[in-house]
């Protein structure tokens, strides 16, 4: 069984060490000790945890069929003639996106705007570090 340390879990969550610590602390996420004491979180609890997370979100949108989505900051518009480039910051995801100018402008994008990037897709490629 794979486990993490609060940090690589609090990094795999998108929050702060401190956060992963309180969600243990109060018992929403389990974790135990190692050899040397440090609290580990086993990767099948994570992984719960991380799905559980994730279908509240969406309870809190139910509006649309996809799943993926990234909330975040615009750091970035370049406006062509036609079409708009838009990078969003969402936690350490940086994505990129190709939409029409007349959606960019009216969406009034510019950096510092939040924004959620929804990515629904029919080919993603799933890589292990």
């Amino acid at each position: 069984m794979h486990t993490y340390r609060i940090g690589e879990a609090a990094a795999l969550m998108g929050v702060s060490a401190d956060t992963l610590r309180r969600w243990v602390d109060s018992g929403r996420l389990t974790a135990e000790r190692d050899e040397q004491g440090r609290r580990i979180v086993p990767g099948p609890a994570l992984a719960a945890f991380a799905r559980e997370v994730a279908r509240s979100a969406e309870r809190d949108n139910p509006g649309s069929s996809a799943r993926n989505r990234f909330s975040g900051i615009v750091t970035e518009v370049i406006l062509g003639d036609v079409s708009a480039q838009v990078e969003i910051q969402a936690g350490p995801f940086r994505v990129v996106s190709m939409i029409s100018r007349e959606s960019a402008e009216e969406l009034k994008l510019e950096p510092g705007v939040p924004a959620v990037a929804v990515i629904k897709s029919t080919n993603v490629v799933v890589e292990t570090p």
